[in-house]
């Protein structure tokens, strides 16, 4: 059994790892460790203990390999880039034309609804004209009804009136010829019989004077 003491790195150059794998491994496999003069850790290592593989180095490629394989992955990403980016231009075509499609609706939506509200308002209008004509014709109709029957009225007013001045004046004409028959009586009777029968005459014009006078007051 041969034990070695060695610092981390120099037990993770001999195991092909990095100090840190070191470090894990020695706290795992509790491997005694002490510090040294100079304040570094140092592990007392028997290799034929340690159950740890060591592998070869790999190989790293080389930084211009390295660059063109990120140069062809950039390409790669500009190509799909690309594509994506044609793909959304594509979109927004169809959705600003779809947009515009949508604009003209709307304005031809705005301009029927407003002529639709302009109609209504003018179908209103007519609706409230038509009610103040029908109330303006009633009103009419009523003072015609009693226009009418106040004509109604009047004619036959008039036509009682119109009765009434021709019986006047046939009482008149009766009366003128009773005057005149009295006056001839009155130039040729002397007697008291035709003096009596002259003054019977004038009471009966006075009564047919009174009653005319009565009919015509009405």
């Amino acid at each position: 059994m041969s034990v070695e003491i060695l610092t981390y790195a120099a037990l993770g150059a001999r195991l092909n790892i990095s100090q840190k794998a070191a470090r894990s491994l020695t706290r795992r496999l509790r491997l005694p460790r002490a510090l040294s003069d100079g304040g570094k850790a140092l592990v007392s290592v028997d290799f034929a203990e340690i159950p740890h593989t060591c592998r070869p180095p790999r190989s790293r490629p080389s930084n211009s390999a390295l660059l063109a394989e990120k140069i062809e992955a950039l390409k790669a990403e500009v190509a799909r880039l690309e594509i994506t980016a044609a793909d959304h231009k594509a979109d927004l075509e169809c959705e600003r034309e779809r947009a515009d499609r949508l604009e003209i609706e709307l304005l031809q939506a705005t301009v029927e609804t407003t002529a639709a509200q302009e109609a209504t308002a003018r179908h209103e209008a007519l609706e409230a004209e038509i009610a103040r004509l029908e109330t303006t014709a009633a009103d009419h109709r009523a003072d015609f009804e009693r226009e009418r029957e106040r004509a109604d009225r009047l004619a036959a007013e008039l036509l009682q009136a119109a009765a009434e001045s021709t019986t006047a004046l046939e009482m008149m004409a009766r009366l003128e010829d009773e005057v005149s028959a009295l006056r001839a009586s009155c130039q040729t009777g002397s007697l008291v019989d035709g003096h009596g029968q002259a003054t019977r005459r004038l009471g009966h014009l006075a009564a047919s004077i009174v009653q005319a006078d009565r009919k015509a007051c009405r």
